[in-house]
């Protein structure tokens, strides 16, 4: 039996010195790479590749790197790591909305970015193969990343699938940050408490919830979160 491929990350930035630097840094971690400098080369490739985790930086020449975000998160089911010379706190909001599921400013250190690449990539336990789960009125497709209601049917993210899953497998605990970051392999600090309270708001936004008063995800402030719904998986 041949041994598995490593895991393959594409780096799309138009810095030819970036690509060099993560491209060997990557390989000497034992990683697969494949560099692109323009955002139409990269996405000609993802007609018949799809990375493990793609590295994307937002200031590209010939497209806004966000766009790409979101295609890869929604469309491809990839996980990815933004790097960007962007600081702003709203760039960062926004790339975690879109479905990124780290963001990390220029400059940086390669062994940060290869530490944030191996925390997404750590395996989900067993029991979250299941690819459907009920509650209330909505249907979870984890197969194909959408929540289903009256037969009406709204996508979500790769980032937010995690989340999401989390919750329902363990409805009616609490569940800390702490327990997150475990689970969902981030690394502690501002970065990830972000990237957590923008997904579980896109979430429960659309779970239909209220912001104010919401029914299924409750905030239990200074300890983490509680999915108050009934799960039954399929």
């Amino acid at each position: 039996m041949t041994d598995p491929l490593p895991p393959l990350v594409t780096i799309l930035d138009d810095e030819a010195a970036i690509r060099e630097i993560l491209t060997d840094a990557l390989q000497e971690a034992g990683f697969r790479t494949r560099a692109f400098s323009r955002a139409t080369e990269f996405e000609a490739a993802l007609r018949t590749t799809t990375p493990d985790v793609a590295l994307v930086d937002l200031s590209l020449p010939d497209r806004d790197g966000l766009t790409l975000v979101h295609r890869l998160a929604l469309e491809q089911g990839a996980k990815v790591i933004i790097i960007s010379g962007r600081a702003q706190v709203q760039d960062r909001i926004t790339g975690l909305e879109l479905g990124a599921d780290d963001y990390v400013t220029k400059p940086f250190e390669t062994a940060e970015v290869i530490a944030r690449i191996r925390a997404r990539l750590r395996k989900a336990p067993e029991k979250a193969q299941a690819s459907t789960a009920r509650f209330g009125e909505w249907i979870a497709h984890f197969d194909r990343f959408a929540l289903e209601r009256d037969g009406a049917e709204t996508p979500f993210s790769q980032a937010e699938s995690e989340v999401l899953r989390l919750f329902l497998e363990s409805p009616k605990r609490l569940i800390t940050r702490a327990h997150m970051q475990e689970a969902l392999g981030g690394t502690a600090g501002d970065s990830f408490d972000r990237a957590m309270d923008v997904r579980i708001s896109r979430l429960r936004t659309k779970l239909g919830e209220d912001p104010k008063n919401p029914r299924l995800i409750k905030t239990i402030y200074g300890a983490g979160y509680i999915f108050l719904g009934d799960v039954s998986w399929t």
